[in-house]
């Protein structure tokens, strides 16, 4: 299968600021890049489109200006462009179904860290089985150079007692491609009956925080043969996941985080640990859904 990475456009500075995030992604992985429009994903067209030609003129001008600029900055990578129909979410999810990654945009809390993730944007990771990667605009243009953001680890978080080779293998490649460290986390809480009387016996704590980060070293180490040349370092915390997470991410260049694949009549969802790293961490978010 050829490396591609995908990129939802919609004309609005946080999708230019993730095609810009993706064209790097994409030469980092020696990948092709998809520009990919999904009709009717606007929700607050920045443009009054009246007619449904002057709506595909103004959409195959956001497609042609944006390649054509990516094209100038990165002139070895190949770009290509298509408009995909259907509903918003599961349109952006099968474009981008055979790519590394699918990459969107989204608005950032203005001064404070993280992202407002649109409905769109919050129903495409529920619905999409690749991994989807929100960036956010550095500012009101999205003209911030993506290099200057992307200098620190990667951190992935992840939960020991349950599979995650989607996730760590996702997490070993970014961290190989990038050539930077791999910031591993597990955060875990003590049985409540030691918050209750720890005095019964002082030692246990101990032995379980050793017993779960030897479980973590189980876990990591076949990835660690398979990607020597990635520096690990494993994380086993005391306290609620997604604190811990946030914690480490900062000045991380991509923050990773799973969603478990639910197949029920109630839909798919994303998960607390997710959708507060999402909505709270500073660096890009890849959400990986696994198993």
């Amino acid at each position: 299968m050829t490396s591609q990475v995908t990129v939802g456009l919609d004309g609005s500075p946080e999708s230019t600021a993730a095609a810009r995030w993706a064209a790097h992604e994409a030469e980092l992985r020696s990948a092709s890049l998809d520009l990919v429009h999904a009709e009717e994903w606007l929700e607050n067209p920045p443009l009054p489109v009246a007619t449904t030609e002057e709506r595909r003129h103004w959409v195959e001008g956001i497609l042609r200006d944006r390649a054509d600029e990516l094209r100038r900055e990165h002139p070895s990578l190949e770009i290509s462009t298509r408009r995909v129909g259907g509903l918003p979410s599961s349109a952006l999810a099968s474009a981008a179904k055979d790519s590394d990654m699918l990459v969107l945009g989204s608005r950032g809390l203005g001064s404070i860290a993280g992202f407002l993730v649109g409905s769109t944007g919050a129903a495409t990771i529920a619905e999409a089985e690749r991994p989807v990667v929100l960036v956010r605009s550095a500012d009101s243009t999205g003209t911030r150079a993506v290099r200057d953001r992307d200098r620190g680890p990667v951190v992935a978080g992840i939960d020991i007692h349950r599979p995650c080779d989607r996730l760590l293998a996702f997490a070993f490649e970014e961290a190989a491609h990038r050539v930077c460290p791999l910031i591993v986390v597990h955060g875990w809480s003590p049985p409540p009956i030691l918050s209750y009387a720890p005095i019964l016996d002082p030692g246990v704590q101990s032995e379980m925080a050793h017993g779960i980060g030897m479980a973590m070293d189980e876990v990591l180490s076949p990835w660690q043969d398979k990607f020597p040349s990635v520096a690990v370092e494993p994380r086993v915390t005391i306290g609620q996941a997604a604190i811990q997470i946030l914690d480490a991410a900062t000045g991380a260049a991509l923050v990773i985080v799973g969603r478990r694949i639910r197949h029920s009549a109630y839909g798919t969802h994303i998960g607390p640990i997710a959708h507060a790293v999402m909505h709270h961490a500073a660096a890009p978010v890849a959400v990986v859904a696994h198993e």
